[in-house]
């Protein structure tokens, strides 16, 4: 889809994102985060162009998401500063030898800080087990994104408060 001008620059999230780092864990989809700014289409329908190119290719609509090749997918909008951020800051990897694209480690932790769902906090406290993570970077991004706070009580649970 992005050689065909369909999407620009777009970042694998959420668990399936956190498997690049941490041991793979049971998701429901794929979580794709992409920038709705200059896609062409119609704007109070941004995803359009994806579904139309996907669908040829045996995409099925399932309410929010796409299911295509077993999988269901969700393209989210990069809405606010951090998914901006984290998709800017997304890292090259490979996958069965095709180019794909990650949020850091750190993004991944700062986006589930701030759902605060419990699974989300359960995978932040996964990467704080396995040390998946540059403390200093992860520090930055809390602190431009206002989330030290959440980070605390976190780190302070997981710890005993003594860290």
């Amino acid at each position: 889809m992005q050689d065909a001008g369909v999407i620009g620059k777009y970042a694998i999230g959420g668990a399936v994102g956190a498997s690049f780092y941490l041991e793979p864990t049971s998701s429901l989809d794929i979580d794709i985060f992409i920038s709705f700014e200059n896609m062409r289409g119609n704007p109070l329908a941004p995803l359009q162009p994806i579904y139309d190119y996907l669908t040829p290719l045996g995409a099925e609509p399932k309410g929010e998401h796409l299911f295509l090749k077993g999988w269901l997918v969700q393209f989210l909008p990069t809405e606010n500063a951090l998914n901006k951020e984290a998709l800017e800051a997304a890292v090259e990897t490979k996958v069965r030898g095709v180019r794909t694209w990650v949020m850091t480690a750190e993004h991944l932790m700062a986006i589930a800080l701030k759902l605060g769902r419990t699974k989300d906090v359960a995978r932040v406290e996964s990467f704080i087990e396995l040390g998946k993570y540059d403390q200093r970077v992860l520090d930055d991004i809390l602190a431009r994104h206002n989330l030290v706070e959440v980070w605390k009580k976190v780190s302070d649970n997981y710890f005993g408060g003594n860290k």
